[in-house]
């Protein structure tokens, strides 16, 4: 499927006009939506008069059965689909998917996508969404729109103006401050087979720091550790960054240890189209978390906002009860096992800058409007096919107030192959909120002793 050459050029005009100019903040009397017709984050609060209800406030009360630090327990699991879009109906549905979607049903004949009632989950901590409020009339962007001006943390373009302002939303959303994860990540053979890579991920923002200090790393958004576990001959190295916000003034800052070599070396290469770690040639380091990272090399447009399935309240693909092997199958998931809902979505068209190097030349993302996540991204490749669809099961984490995903999917209309991250059935108490860390913790010096085999 061919790239629309015609939107293209527009997306190029749009990003001319915006390099010129300065974008964020809004006025008092727009951000007065907030909280009002808008949900504290910037959501339209109301529904569709249809299958997309009024946001009420969101999934923040654990359902019956949830023991803290235990498994999550599904609070739909008695729901059945509504419908289901196969081969069949694909072409009726098809103003609601996206094009790789549409190419993942027409290719494999199992691909379906089970539609279920939705429910707007997603919330914030009251922190989080009165920091947004506050963020609407004071962040804009800066540096040709490389940085953030006045940011410290939460949503900073609740009532965004321009694509990249929505992607900023989607890179700086609020992750449960700092987050210890064990996770499992997959790259199935065209025949189904595959070995698992076992993660120990930390994510801890700046500001959530045990010894946060106010203007110490004012640049940094987060720092990031990333211990592989498993399997032996990869366990032991581990990946260390400094995720700066703006990269184009300074580089993120990224570190690997080699267990093998027992030393400690920059990595410039986590970075754009550099390889993912353990990857095997699956994705690029800003596949991760769907996207991430500097978005410098591309021009946004904001194509405006539509009605879209995407997968939603993914609990069953974090059941404690599923073994890998019934989730990864040839081709794809196991798509029985995953459920769609309607929700409303931003779709930005990211488009390479003349001049500019990266695998894919055009990408289209769409973004849940009550979580600023990406659930969707087409990639297509330098000819203008479309190449990699990736998919973001969602899931509310609803004893921390926290949007995130079960697993992500990166699927390659090429090659067959996919990748999965994320994965978390076959391990023990997979996430730790609230995980007390200082800066000390994330030195390249901290490195050779997270890496000790």
């Amino acid at each position: 499927m061919k790239l629309n050459k015609k939107l293209l050029a527009t997306g190029v005009l749009a990003a001319s006009v915006f390099a010129g100019q300065a974008f964020g903040a809004v006025s008092a009397g727009e951000a007065a939506k907030l909280g009002d017709t808008l949900t504290p984050i910037g959501a339209e609060k109301a529904g569709n008069g249809g299958d997309i209800p009024e946001w009420t406030g969101g999934l923040d009360t654990p359902p019956a059965g949830y023991k803290s630090g235990g498994a999550y327990v599904d609070p739909f699991s008695g729901e059945q689909p509504k419908f289901v879009i196969d081969q069949s109906n694909v072409d009726q549905y098809a103003d609601n998917l996206s094009a790789g979607q549409v190419a993942m049903i027409k290719r494999y004949k199992d691909y379906v996508m089970p539609v279920f009632e939705t429910h707007r989950s997603a919330v914030y901590p009251e922190r989080i969404q009165e920091q947004t409020v506050e963020n609407a009339t004071s962040v804009e962007l800066i540096q040709e729109g490389n940085g953030l001006g006045n940011y410290e943390e939460a949503t900073p373009f609740p009532i965004p103006k321009n694509g990249l302002e929505v992607i900023w939303n989607h890179i700086t959303r609020y992750r449960g401050g700092s987050v210890v994860r064990t996770i499992g990540q997959v790259t199935p053979t065209e025949s189904g087979a595959f070995s698992v890579v076992k993660f120990q991920d930390e994510f801890t923002w700046r500001t959530a720091l045990s010894d946060y200090e106010p203007g110490k790393d004012p640049n940094v958004l987060f720092y990031f550790k990333q211990a592989i576990t498993a399997p032996a001959r990869l366990a032991g190295n581990v990946l260390l960054v400094h995720e700066t916000i703006d990269q184009v003034a300074e580089p993120r800052r990224a570190w690997v240890y080699n267990a093998g070599q027992r030393r400690v070396r920059r990595a410039p290469q986590v970075a754009y189209d550099g390889p993912g770690t353990a990857a095997d040639g699956m994705r690029t380091a800003d596949n991760f978390d769907m996207y991430n990272g500097a978005p410098d090399r591309y021009d946004w447009e904001l194509i405006g906002k539509k009605e879209m399935y995407i997968p939603y309240n993914s609990y069953r693909l974090m059941n404690p009860d599923l073994k890998y092997d019934q989730i990864i199958k040839a081709g794809h998931i196991d798509q029985q096992l995953t459920r769609y809902e309607l929700h409303r979505v931003w779709h930005v068209r990211a488009t390479l800058k003349s001049g500019e190097r990266h695998i894919y030349a055009q990408r289209d993302f769409y973004i849940d409007e009550d979580s600023w996540q990406a659930s969707v991204i087409d990639h297509y490749d330098g000819r203008g096919e479309l190449w990699r669809v990736a998919e973001a099961h969602a899931v509310q984490f609803y004893d921390h107030n926290v949007p995130w995903y079960a697993i992500e999917v990166l699927y390659d209309l090429l090659s067959g192959r996919y990748l999965a991250l994320g994965l978390t059935n076959e391990e023990k108490n997979a996430y730790e909120f609230g995980a007390d860390r200082q800066s000390r913790d994330y030195t390249p010096a901290a490195l050779r002793r997270a890496g000790t085999r």
